[in-house]
């Protein structure tokens, strides 16, 4: 790891480790060569690109994967003299990889060369991920923070992907996610088309696009979806209505952070924080409890994340459900008893939140989900 006071000496002995490292093909990646890569420039970054042109390809994936990695879990690195150039590599799994290492404030000639991957690369994959990458860059442009003719050319490359039937499906629902983060109109249209596609992986995009457009007139499908067969659409409806902040989807929420899936389990949590608010809060503390009963690391870490996260903007609405017999709760206990029916759901909320959501009128709560 990099000194916090390191003399230009040790900087230079500690990279010229790393240069060793790497042109010894069998030579493990260590944590302080990684660390020395980052912030590249000058002679250095020139000594790099020469040596990265030697490696094989093996060689390169697999720097570029321990690079972007490690770049996820600390925020003060910065690859990108390293990993920018490598979305030009002849390699597409090293091409793919740097992609998702591109940072999100990267300026606007690495948004140009992600729309252009994303409509020429030969293949379909790293087109995918090119244009899954884009969408926060569709939201970087909503907010005002790219040139307004790259902000107009990257939603129209998104949407004309989208449209080109010809296009692989999974650039096409990626395409669709990305411009989901803006008001464009026509954009809905286009969600609700999607939506009711033949294929899954289509469906499954269109309700994480709902989430993407902080617009809770998707509030009828996201319900529906949370009780899916399937579940891909169960875990982006979970996903959607922890984005949109919906309370009506607490109870439902707090019967799929019990569910085996781990992955659905994980995402329900993560939009309970979102939500929060006290009826989330008590599911998330029922859920500490189990997690420390269990001695289940991961849930543990889940929870708290949720926690940090959880406000109390639901303070004032009455209890969405009852939380006695939660408290005891594990995986294989908990049952449908265990929550009070939508049908009660709807008669306790308060209000502003009657209001908000036009539960009466646009959304029978009773006659489609009866009770849990």
């Amino acid at each position: 790891m990099l000194a916090i006071h390191q003399t230009e000496e040790e900087a230079s002995a500690q990279f010229e480790r790393a240069i060793a490292i790497l042109r010894d093909p069998e030579a493990a990646f260590t944590a302080e060569m990684i660390y020395s890569l980052s912030d590249l420039g000058g002679q250095r970054l020139e000594t790099f690109h020469t040596v990265w042109a030697e490696l094989t390809v093996e060689r390169r994936r697999q720097l570029i994967k321990r690079l972007v990695e490690t770049a996820e879990t600390n925020f003060e690195l910065d690859f990108s003299a390293i990993v920018n150039p490598a979305l030009e590599d002849a390699d597409a799994e090293v091409r793919q990889t740097a992609i998702e290492g591109v940072l999100e404030d990267c300026p606007p000639r690495i948004v140009e060369r992600l729309i252009a991957i994303a409509q020429a690369d030969p293949f379909s994959a790293v087109r995918a991920v090119a244009a899954q990458a884009l969408g926060v860059h569709v939201l970087r442009g909503e907010l005002g923070n790219l040139p307004n003719a790259l902000n107009t050319r990257l939603q129209d490359a998104m949407l004309a992907l989208y449209r080109n039937l010809d296009e692989d499906q999974d650039v096409r629902r990626r395409s669709l996610e990305a411009v989901a983060n803006c008001t464009r109109e026509g954009v809905p249209d286009l969600i609700r088309e999607a939506y009711v596609a033949d294929e899954l992986p289509m469906r499954a995009s269109a309700v994480f696009a709902m989430g993407r457009t902080c617009d809770d007139v998707w509030l009828p499908e996201i319900m529906e979806e949370l009780s899916s067969e399937y579940p891909a659409m169960r875990y982006e409806a979970a996903r959607a209505a922890g984005e949109l902040e919906l309370k009506p989807a607490l109870p439902r929420l707090a019967e799929l952070a019990y569910e085996d899936d781990i992955e659905i389990q994980d995402m329900a949590i993560w939009a309970l924080g979102e939500i929060g608010g006290k009826a989330a809060n008590q599911v998330l503390t029922n859920l500490a409890s189990l997690a420390e009963t269990t001695d289940d690391a991961e849930l543990a870490e889940a929870v708290a994340d949720a926690q940090a996260a959880a406000t109390l903007a639901g303070e004032d609405t009455l209890p969405l459900f009852d939380f006695g017999d939660l408290d005891d709760l594990d995986d294989d206990d908990f049952d449908d008893d265990d929550l009070l029916s939508l049908e009660a759901l709807a008669a306790d909320e308060d209000d502003d939140l009657d209001d908000e959501y036009d539960l009466d009128d646009e959304y029978d709560l009773d006659d489609d989900y009866g009770d849990f």
